[in-house]
């Protein structure tokens, strides 16, 4: 325990912030799952579906392993004034879908000054204009987002068209002319920061598309960077422009197809979006399809393994914010000469020197921050003792890391 104390003057403390980023790649290979999937629910496979039938999770291993790390859940909505909403037909989990579609929005989007959850705006100014009225989420778990995404890093690849009667075949042959990029351009100065889950940006399909014009397709998603939440809109898969127009019921027609000169003209019907016809996951067998027949007449988990299955890649860059106080601990010529160690006696008496003649010397091993009452709150180990003597003066740099 310290017997001589020294104080810090307002020069001797330091406070700093560091921002670590780590980039986070994740492959299509993955998330469309690595391991096998039987008939069996969730046998050996890195999705896991609940009985709840709410979301899906990804996992990187199978996740009963002990080495498995959750990466994300996916889910989808829509809004109850959707086109997708009504009472007649075969309507699978509506009621989910909208209740989804509202919670998330309520947490994202906040409410309107009547009360009123407010649907996901699409340029995210909150006035009129288009809304995403039936969308995809991604929330990434925290041990990949750690405390926000860093702006102007996520991209996400999705596979958006097919032709062909095996959409599998499809997605192998042509997987790079069907390839949709949206990216969170100009996300570094143009963030919006009006939702209750803090700073989100707009996703774009091209960065000419941030100065919205006739031909712009404008914003089709947002990513919420503190929330590592990633809202895509379903009409990726469907209309030209990629607007949340109602389904118009049109046929798919070839000549608008990836066998055309224009591979990625798309209709209303822009092919089948299940991908892999006939694969059985758990319960679900995907169907091909519209994106708006497999929101409707298809289970959640079925719609979010239809877009498992349509993700290229996904990669952002998290950020850790690092907030460091430093202390510069001065130990002048004339101080800290003598040690403090209560072991260090000579015939029961602490040892100073062994003459009159003799320069006092210690070993500095070990640096304790005191409060005001003089109670040790922090530690700081040396690597190796430092010689002091009256010729040399010290100064030790701790730092502090919360």
């Amino acid at each position: 325990m310290a017997t001589v104390f020294k104080n810090f003057i307002n020069n001797d403390i330091v406070s700093t912030r560091t921002l670590l980023h780590e980039s986070i790649p994740i492959t299509g290979s993955i998330v469309s799952g690595t391991y096998y999937e039987s008939a069996a629910p969730d046998n050996e496979t890195n999705i896991k579906n609940y009985s709840h039938g709410m979301f899906q999770s990804v996992y990187d291993y199978p996740h009963l392993s002990s080495s498995a790390n959750h990466l994300f859940d996916i889910s989808m909505g829509y809004w109850a004034s959707s086109p997708l909403s009504g009472t007649t037909g075969t309507r699978v989990q509506q009621k989910d879908k909208i209740n989804i579609y509202n919670q998330m929005s309520q947490l994202l989007m906040g409410h309107d000054v009547s009360g009123n959850i407010r649907p996901f705006d699409r340029d995210g100014d909150l006035t009129g204009g288009d809304k995403m009225d039936s969308v995809f989420f991604l929330n990434f778990s925290r041990l990949l987002v750690k405390d926000e995404i860093k702006k102007g890093s996520f991209e996400i690849k999705i596979i958006t068209g097919s032709a062909e009667a095996n959409p599998a075949s499809t997605r192998k042959n042509y997987g790079a002319d069907l390839l949709l990029t949206l990216k969170d351009h100009a996300a570094t100065s143009s963030y919006k920061i009006n939702s209750p889950a803090g700073e989100y940006g707009l996703l774009y399909s091209a960065s000419s598309d941030v100065n919205e014009t006739a031909n712009s397709k404008g914003p089709l998603g947002h990513i919420y960077y503190q929330a590592g939440i990633a809202v895509i809109t379903s009409s990726i898969f469907r209309s030209p422009n990629y607007l949340d127009v109602p389904y118009s019921g049109m046929s798919f027609a070839e000549t608008n197809g990836i066998n055309s000169s224009n591979k990625h003209a798309q209709t209303d019907m822009a092919g089948p979006f299940g991908w892999l016809p006939g694969l059985v996951h758990g319960t679900d067998t995907l169907q091909t399809g519209s994106v708006e027949a497999m929101f409707v007449s298809a289970s959640i988990s079925a719609s979010c393994s239809g877009l498992r299955n349509a993700l290229y890649n996904v990669e952002f860059n998290n950020t850790t914010e690092l907030n460091s106080t430093i202390y510069f601990c001065r130990a002048s010529h004339n101080e800290f000469n003598y040690s403090s160690n209560p072991t260090y006696l000579n015939n029961s008496k602490i040892r100073v020197k062994n003459s009159t003649l003799d320069q006092p010397v210690s070993y500095i091993t070990t640096i304790g921050l005191y409060s005001a009452d003089n109670e040790l709150l922090a530690v700081a180990k040396l690597s190796e003792p430092i010689k002091k003597t009256p010729e040399t003066e010290l100064t030790f740099r701790v730092r502090l890391d919360y």
